[in-house]
């Protein structure tokens, strides 16, 4: 298996290599000997993995074929250049660009610009087949600088985070401050190990934005709220998107009846923005748990935020899920979001 080098988002320090292992899993592309560092994770795995990363993953800069890491030192780097082979990469007439990118964590002071020229013209001459131009290249090269390693390999694609930013709460015709960002939500979808014709609930559905991000992966989508209004909203935001779900309806999470569902994904009511109309956030998140334990086939996942002070992974432990991982994510003074992922056994 060819080796494979992985450009995270900084946003968060543990969502980005969670993310791309769980849409690993949920297709069965099998992977081995994982190096994360900052802002990078590398890992060996068929290039499938490349293509199933850029189309899904919300935390993800930039993916590509590894040629070597080696420590981020300028002559060891160029040596290294020197030594990797561009015959399989490089077509005679292409053009090239070489990117060095830095991290900023233990980094030496390399001279970025400098670096860049000099990788270049180890390329150029290793191979006179090939032309150097900066604006539109045909293959571009990366380099990224991190925790004292220079990790360098044939960029196959930027993530786009466009459609994501497009998606924003401010952007939907129907809006609510409690929604989450498009990101965080898709990165869920992804952590519940859900993938394209998986059928997937919501069943705190609030203004749709799991619902959207799995129907964009092309899941088949079923949600509900208690709220008639947000069940509206969540409808109509869908539509925006020329989404359809297979069913959404105004229903207590606590007491679910669905059938055939594949994995959950869900953002509980909580916070100083959202309605828990009366009830505790540990009664809902409680109620809720057992409820789902019937719907969901064995080692199906549910991927839930709530309260840090929740303790999810606790809780679902008690109730007999397998608590797999959990993410902790700053939002505000009063407020950490513990991100778990439960399975059923």
């Amino acid at each position: 298996m060819p080796s494979l080098f992985f450009h995270l988002s900084g946003e968060h320090r543990s969502l980005p290599s969670a993310e791309i292992k769980a849409i690993l899993e949920s297709r069965n592309i099998p992977f081995k000997n994982v190096k994360e560092l900052c802002q990078v994770l590398s890992l060996e795995a068929d290039e499938s993995a490349l293509y199933e990363v850029y189309s899904r993953a919300s935390y993800t800069k930039a993916c590509g074929i590894e040629l070597f890491q080696c420590q981020a030192d300028e002559t060891e780097i160029l040596e290294k250049v020197r030594e990797a082979v561009y015959d399989t990469l490089l077509q005679k007439g292409q053009t090239i660009a070489v990117r060095v990118a830095r991290v900023q964590r233990n980094t030496p002071r390399l001279d970025v610009g400098k670096l860049e020229r000099k990788i270049g013209g180890k390329i150029l001459e290793k191979t006179n087949r090939v032309k150097v131009n900066l604006s539109a290249p045909d293959v571009f090269f990366l380099g990224i600088i991190t925790d004292g390693y220079f990790i360098f390999g044939f960029k196959m694609a930027d993530v786009p985070p466009t459609s994501f930013e497009d998606r924003r709460l401010k952007n939907r015709p129907f809006f609510h401050p409690s929604g989450l960002h498009p990101k965080l939500a898709r990165c869920m979808v992804n952590l519940c190990r859900a993938t394209s014709g998986s059928l997937l609930l919501d069943p705190f559905c609030g203004t749709g934005s799991i619902l959207i991000e799995a129907g964009m992966i092309g899941c088949k989508i079923v949600g509900s709220d208690v709220k008639p209004s947000m069940v509206e909203g969540s409808l109509t935001n869908l539509r925006h998107y020329n989404l359809d779900p297979v069913g959404l309806i105004v229903a207590d999470a606590l007491k679910l009846h669905f059938q055939g569902v594949d994995c959950v994904a869900t953002d509980p009511p909580y916070g100083r923005l959202a309605s828990t109309l009366g009830s505790s956030v540990e009664k809902i998140i409680h109620g809720f748990l057992l409820s789902v334990i019937d719907i969901l086939p064995n080692g199906g996942c549910v991927s839930i935020s709530s309260p840090k002070g929740v303790k999810i992974q606790e809780l679902g432990e008690r109730l007999g899920l397998e608590a797999t991982e959990e993410h902790f994510i700053y939002v505000h003074r009063s407020l950490t979001r513990e991100l778990a992922v439960l399975r059923k056994k």
